[in-house]
């Protein structure tokens, strides 16, 4: 744990990749094969499911450092991290044990399920046994916080260079990595670095996916891009990115986040094992790359972002959840057929093979269908054409357009490098609005002594005879240091009211904000939630008053709710 705790020190203290890159290939060349399987785990995004409550973490740590919990709590509001500010207000270690990082992950998971009595003395017992950066490094293992500004991308190139492999390869052996349910171990390290040339080194494990091809955001005018017809141009779904993974009769389905959502899709797998079987070349491996929709079967349209979320977070798939969330698969690329892998061959010769597997594309018409996402037709069509088009995106229930070089290959995650940047995503501006801060809370880690979470109102003319502000949204991102400091000046001067690391004040300032979606929300005092809101601007040129009103966002929730019919617009 020692050496992974000077690991993560030498991580947070660089602000250069090219030296974390090098003090992560030196840990994995020195760490145990274990311990290296855990390091890449945490460091590229794994989370085990939580192992211990956060009541039972904090009460054992109030004990163990003879502190009431009123200022246990008023330290933590102050260091604004909980694996922090125990590691800080607890005692130091009574006896040292130097053991390995694979040896403490085994013990944090044993934990899971145990009674607070058993967790409470087995934390007593751990914290008593751990120098203070080590102590603060478990913490954060244990709460699923150990965040250290690497990206899996340097992880990625860390393990390639270990290994003498491309980084590409190591992408794809990383896929299915970081699961939450996965346990890595000394074997499945090795697997990582193993040279090409060794026995099945270079081959995928059952149902493992390939790592997804992502697009980067078109800001320049589409005119940049050359002549229409050499791209391909796809509607941009508003669902869930996944991968199907078909080997003879099983099917794996993986989200883009490398979660294993397969048990949550019931009527996708077997309506892909069903189209297996009618072609023996199917079961020879198949993976397929498009988006679950939410399908309003009577409408013939997707259903809002929102209700597929059900089917991810309820912890039971009953019948009634089933009938009124209905999902569809709506493939735009074919990654391997036949049990060979096509994502070196041009996008169009896959897209073609596609069409001949699955059909030319169109809405779905039945839960649980297998579709392929139908093109926008650009032959002899104009970019000007092309964008008047995709300004009725929203009103159909997309986001836009994707638009991808019919040349290009399936590259590997966001760098330009891949395919030389051929996959863009043409989004509609998103719904904006003017909005009141009225509610400021305290960041975390870095950003602990300074308020960056904003909770944002607009007016409600409807309850009283004069207007009040009503809460709708909260935002953390859009600002720049600079704003973010001059902010916390202002919400320190015009403090109401303080809850714990919440304040409330007194409505001065205004910020546009942006989002992408929006939806009813009994949860929320204003009957409305948004999604993916962040701060567009702080609009200095406006007052309170100016401020837009819950009835413009109960306007753009009734055109957001009634998109128009897809299949004159979406087919081919």
């Amino acid at each position: 744990m020692k050496a992974f705790a000077a690991l993560y020190a030498e991580l947070d203290a660089s602000t250069a990749t090219s030296r974390k890159l090098e003090v992560l290939e030196h840990y994995l060349r020195h760490a145990p094969p274990a311990d290296a399987a855990w390091a890449v785990y945490v460091l590229a995004g794994g989370k085990p499911r939580q192992i211990v409550p956060t009541r039972v973490l904090r009460s054992t740590a109030a004990e163990v450092a003879q502190l009431p919990d009123w200022l246990f709590d008023a330290c933590y509001e102050t260091v604004g991290d909980l694996a922090e500010t125990i590691a800080r207000l607890l005692p130091d270690a009574s006896r040292r044990h130097d053991a390995s990082l694979a040896e403490w992950m085994a013990r944090l998971l044993a934990l899971r399920g145990r009674t607070p009595e058993d967790v409470h003395a087995a934390l007593k017992t751990a914290w008593s046994e751990l120098d203070a950066p080590s102590r603060f490094v478990f913490n954060k293992l244990m709460t699923g916080g150990l965040r250290v500004g690497v990206s899996r991308l340097t992880v990625t190139r860390a393990i390639a260079r270990v290994g003498g492999l491309e980084h590409p390869l190591v992408a794809q052996r990383l896929m299915g990595y970081t699961d939450a349910n996965a346990q890595p171990d000394a074997q499945s390290y090795l697997a990582l670095i193993a040279p090409v040339a060794s026995e099945h080194a270079g081959m995928r494990t059952a149902g493992q996916p390939y790592p997804f091809f992502l697009a980067h955001a078109l800001s320049e005018p589409p005119e940049q891009l050359g002549p229409p017809e050499t791209w391909q141009i796809e509607w941009k779904w508003d669902g869930i990115r996944a991968q199907v993974v078909l080997e003879t009769d099983r099917c794996w389905i993986w989200s883009r986040g490398e979660e294993l959502v397969t048990e949550r899709f019931p009527e996708l797998v077997q309506a892909a094992r069903d189209w297996v079987h009618q072609d023996p070349q199917r079961a020879q491996g198949v993976v397929l790359d498009g988006e679950i929709l939410a399908w309003d079967t009577t409408a013939d349209r997707p259903m809002q972002f929102a209700a597929l979320q059900r089917r991810l977070h309820k912890r039971q798939l009953t019948p009634r959840l089933l009938r009124e969330v209905p999902v569809v698969f709506v493939a735009y690329d074919l990654l391997q057929w036949s049990g060979s892998d096509w994502r070196e061959r041009p996008l169009a010769e896959r897209r073609a093979q596609l069409e001949r597997q699955l059909g030319h594309g169109g809405s779905p018409r039945n839960a649980g269908q297998l579709g392929v996402s139908p093109l926008i037709p650009t032959e002899g069509v104009s970019w000007v054409a092309l964008t008047e088009q995709r300004a009725a995106s929203r009103a159909l229930g997309v986001e836009g357009f994707m638009v991808k070089r019919r040349d290009s290959r399936y590259g590997v995650g966001r760098t330009r490098s891949d395919s030389g940047g051929m996959w863009w995503k043409w989004k509609v501006d998103p719904f904006s609005i003017d909005a009141v801060l009225i509610y400021a809370q305290r960041g975390h880690g870095r950003r602990a002594s300074l308020y960056t979470d904003y909770t944002f109102a607009v007016w409600d003319h409807t309850v009283s005879a004069a207007p009040v502000l009503v809460p709708f949204a909260k935002a953390y991102s859009g600002l720049t240091d600079e704003e973010i400091r001059r902010v916390d000046a202002i919400v320190r001067k015009t403090t109401i009211e303080s809850f714990g690391p919440v304040r409330s004040l007194s409505p001065t300032l205004v910020f546009e904000l942006g989002f992408e979606g929006i939806a009813e929300s009994p949860r929320h005092k204003s009957g409305i939630a948004v999604r993916f809101p962040r701060m567009l601007r702080w609009r200095t040129d406006k007052t309170p008053q100016q401020a837009d009103s819950l009835q413009t966002l109960r306007t753009m929730l009734v055109s957001f709710q009634q998109p128009s019919t897809l299949p004159t617009m979406l087919c081919d």
